[in-house]
């Protein structure tokens, strides 16, 4: 049975972009007689708050979107990363990092093909006195090998990545004991026993830092199907803060039928903007329909939102 997915983090209020991803997870799964669970990721506690964990489930419901059964939240399972890390560091997989913020965006730090700052793996052979000298709490990093990691995503098609060039030593535990995101989502969505992952194609680039790490800890995988992103006309991304896109702001004027309608043209499920409510849209749904749209992210444009 499929089993996916909705795993908001509840830094602000839900925009159009996180409902369409959300909406496509749903139909995914229900179009096969699957189940979806909620899981809120509240690893931050500084931007996390529950006012808008409660918002999202509203807004969720407000457009259709049940779920099955209710994950725990992250904040609450800090005993589960903390063991997870434990088998890492067993085999030998995890070192303390001690270096500053200044440290690591040194200009002579190495890139990735996008830009991100690859670890130098400046505290990777730190011996026991030298560790034992630092006062700075460390965080924890992984130690990735030189290794390609390839897999296939059921959108954007085979794909093929070095960890060590692209990634680096990633941290799995920040200074002050958080568990970082990467092993979270990998150890809450076995737990959860997730079969298939829908999220936004920026997050294309975690995937085979995730299945590395599936790898090691040894869980089962899902597939992942990464969409493309709703953009604004100007081509940001779009955000918490673009209130006019906000699932608050698009209540007050429009049923949800209207918004399920836009999402399902704008990703070219229909071939016109209609009322359809989330249900119809399951009963019809196929990733070929998508396919044939394209992979590239999508612009909403002000015309785009007259019915």
């Amino acid at each position: 049975m499929v089993v996916g997915r909705f795993a908001p983090s509840p830094s602000g209020r839900m925009h159009l972009g996180n409902a369409a991803v959300a909406l496509l997870a749903w139909a995914s799964a229900k179009s096969r007689g699957g189940e979806v669970v909620l899981r809120v990721e509240d690893l931050d506690p500084a931007r996390s708050r529950r006012e808008f964990a409660e918002g999202i489930m509203d807004d969720l419901r407000w457009l259709g979107l049940t779920w099955d059964r209710r994950a725990e939240d992250q904040s609450r399972r800090g005993a589960a990363y903390a063991a997870a890390l434990e088998k890492l560091d067993a085999m030998g997989l995890v070192y303390p990092c001690y270096c500053s913020r200044d440290e690591l965006h040194a200009a002579s730090a190495p890139h990735a093909s996008d830009g991100r700052i690859i670890y130098a793996g400046t505290c990777r052979s730190l011996t026991a006195a030298e560790r034992a000298a630092r006062t700075k709490p460390p965080c924890l990093r992984a130690r990735v090998p030189e290794r390609e990691i390839a897999f296939t995503d059921g959108l954007q098609g085979p794909q093929s990545m070095s960890l060590a060039r692209e990634w680096g030593d990633f941290i799995v535990r920040r200074a002050d004991g958080v568990a970082a995101y990467q092993l979270a989502v990998v150890v809450d969505d076995a737990a959860n026993g997730i079969t298939e992952v829908v999220r936004g194609r920026d997050l294309l680039t975690s995937t085979p830092v995730q299945l590395w790490l599936y790898e090691a800890l040894g869980l089962a995988a899902p597939s992942f199907i990464h969409v493309p992103m709703l953009m604004s006309a100007d081509g940001r991304r779009l955000s918490k803060r673009d209130g006019d896109l906000s699932l608050e702001s698009l209540r007050e004027k429009w049923p949800p039928e209207k918004v399920v309608g836009l999402i399902a043209w704008l990703y070219g499920l229909t071939g016109r903007w209609e009322c359809l409510s989330a249900k119809e849209l399951a009963a019809d749904f196929a990733w070929d329909k998508l396919r044939e749209k394209g992979r590239r992210d999508i612009a909403v444009r002000p015309k785009d939102l007259l019915f």
